[in-house]
């Protein structure tokens, strides 16, 4: 082995030393702390607070010396090499003394006897490090590593990683980045869309120092960048600090918001924005958004899903957005088809297009698919949307897409609700909705704090598929949940194999609800959730785009005697995507159609 793996490290000796004299050696900070089992950023400030880079040469290997010549003495059996490495070392010390009185004239060491004496006075030590040669500092600065400092060689080893877990698809990306200000990419589910941009950013305002800013429907949602950059930054032992901005070493900030954050206005930076086409109020975070890339050396990127045709933001992906207020001869029209926009395009609004389908991920080295089980798990029209990016046309279902956009609010705000505690609401009362599939594969569980006085919403905390599980497993799930939370209702599709998980949940929580489905029941609930959007009586986070998906697959149909409708959504015998609108519509349904919310119960907010 090299000689530094034969290193051994005694458990009494400081670490200081030890780490000073790798870096004498010619060690790297991040090497000598993962050697050591300390943190970069420790041995960096040691190195810093004790000049480790001061002296001369010959002060750092006349204290090395001095070190070990000590750690010898003290060894209680002595033998013949010891005594050896003694007299060379202490040859070498007397040898350096001598060289050092003839250059210049220094008092005598009292430690020891004799004619030749090293300059020990002179040696750096742990207590007394060496000082920068100059003649202004008499005092020796003691320099802290700047917040969330980052060394350079992790900042290349985040670059390699980076780098080795990007697909083709993500890689051309990087080059578009380079040579356009402007990209917009309609995008399959599950791609990495957010885990590439995420990391994309963070190394360019590393290298840059460069703000980069990320803009999603909620601050819940925008906290996945976040996560992605702090799981990278994990992997080569930097640990970053902040909230909603985190401060680089370097000066660069980045900032985590929602499009209803108060502080949004007046940043400046490299912007993403994230799924654009489930954020409500489009038209607002434009005027938001807009502002903060302007200057000519920042960058913008807009990534999403498609959602309806009916979203304001369709009209700034076909560019009808552009022509309003132009006259006629400047109007653009653009083809959006998959054929024409599968590599890219430069449109003449300054935006590049791009629609990146799963088989393209799939074609670009993207092996993370099943893409037989998606299709079995999903109607064709929903896996064309969540797959294929296909935009459902507007008015198909039974609920407004508009409608439920209003739902979407910044959860975060709810300063009763903390999600990342042993009791997220605390002693608030919460109803728990449960929707098994017919397939059995995979169910809906809705989490909501019903009203507590008349005229007040529904809001929605928490929304779970619950995938594979049996029924003993189901229930152990809907139990933890009365653990997790206040419970004062449960709600369960007793239809089928809900039956089951039903009879196991009563026996633990008596008062559970078992309803069965009937057509009339079911248009009495649609009817129920339509009025509570009218009057705006729903809430959930901004960034549940698979809960506003599972109300948007609901449509009406006709019975198989043919003489009644009813409503179902694409989980019918096929996928379970609308089991999340049936749990929350069997809660909304626990309300009297007149509204009147029967007992109170304060929440402080």
């Amino acid at each position: 082995m090299e000689k530094r793996q034969n290193i051994e490290i005694a458990q009494n000796i400081d670490p200081r030393l030890v780490a000073r004299s790798l870096y004498w050696q010619g060690w790297k900070i991040t090497a000598i702390g993962r050697h050591l089992g300390l943190k970069p950023a420790t041995v960096h400030s040691w190195k810093q607070r004790e000049n480790w880079d001061g002296g001369t040469p010959m002060q750092r290997v006349a204290s090395s010396i001095e070190a070990r010549l000590i750690q010898l003495v003290n060894l209680p059996n002595k033998s013949d090499g010891v005594y050896k490495e003694m007299r060379q070392l202490s040859a070498l010390m007397v040898g350096e003394g001598k060289r050092s009185s003839e250059k210049s004239e220094m008092p005598k060491d009292n430690r020891f006897d004799g004619a030749d004496k090293p300059p020990f006075d002179s040696v750096p030590s742990i207590d007394r490090p060496p000082r920068e040669r100059t003649e202004r500092s008499r005092t020796r600065s003691v320099e802290k590593p700047p917040k969330n400092y980052i060394a350079p060689e992790q900042q290349q080893r985040m670059i390699e990683i980076f780098e080795e877990q990007c697909f083709d698809y993500q890689r051309y990306w990087g080059e578009i980045y380079r040579t356009h200000r402007f990209r917009n990419i309609l995008k399959s589910r599950q791609i990495g869309a957010t885990f590439y941009f995420a990391r994309e950013a963070f190394l360019t305002s590393l290298k840059t120092g460069i703000n980069s800013i990320f803009l999603s429907a909620s601050r819940a949602q925008a906290y996945q960048f976040k996560q992605y950059i702090l799981n990278l930054c994990k992997m080569v032992d930097v640990e970053l600090k902040g909230g909603d901005t985190i401060s680089l070493h370097n000066g660069a900030e980045l900032h985590f918001l929602g499009t209803n954050s108060r502080t949004a206005q007046g940043r400046n930076g490299n912007l993403y924005v994230d799924e654009y086409f489930w954020i409500p109020d489009f038209e607002r975070l434009q005027t938001l958004a807009e502002p903060m890339a302007s200057q000519k050396h920042l960058k913008t990127t807009y990534f999403s899903t498609p959602s309806s045709e009916g979203h304001p933001a369709y009209g700034f992906w076909s560019g009808a957005m552009f022509n309003e207020g132009r006259p006629r001869r400047e109007h653009i029209k653009l083809d959006l088809s998959h054929a024409a926009l599968k590599h890219g395009r430069q449109d003449a609004d300054a935006q590049w297009r791009q629609i990146v389908t799963i088989h393209d991920a799939q074609e670009s080295g993207c092996n993370l698919f099943d893409i037989d089980y998606l299709r079995q798990r999903n109607s064709p029209d929903k896996f064309a949307q969540l797959f294929e990016c296909q935009f459902v046309p507007d008015g198909e279902g039974v609920f407004h897409f508009a409608d439920l956009q209003a739902c979407g609010v910044e959860s975060w705000d709810w300063t009763w609700y903390k999600p990342d505690m042993m009791r997220p609401a605390g002693n608030i009362p919460v109803w728990i909705g449960y929707d098994p599939s017919y397939t059995g594969d995979a169910s809906g569980l809705v989490v909501a704090v019903p009203p507590q006085r008349n005229g007040e919403p529904f809001r929605i905390l928490e929304t779970h598929m619950i995938n594979g599980a049996d029924f003993e497993s189901q229930a152990k799930i809907i139990r933890g949940m009365t653990e997790k939370f206040n419970v004062t209702k449960i709600v369960i599709d007793a239809n089928g194999i809900g039956a089951a998980v039903y009879d196991l949940v009563k026996k633990f929580y008596p008062p559970a609800i078992g309803m069965t489905y009937t057509p009339d029941i079911k248009g009495m609930m649609v009817l129920k959730t339509q009025n509570l959007l009218k009057n705006k009586r729903i809430e959930w986070d901004a960034g549940k785009i698979d809960l506003q998906m599972a109300f948007m697959s609901v449509r009406r149909a006709i019975t198989a005697s043919g003489r009644n409708i009813t409503y179902e959504s694409t989980r019918s015998k096929a996928a379970s995507h609308g089991d999340l609108a049936w749990a929350a519509m069997m809660l909304f349904y626990q309300e009297p159609l007149d509204n009147v919310v029967s007992g109170r119960f304060e929440i402080d907010s």
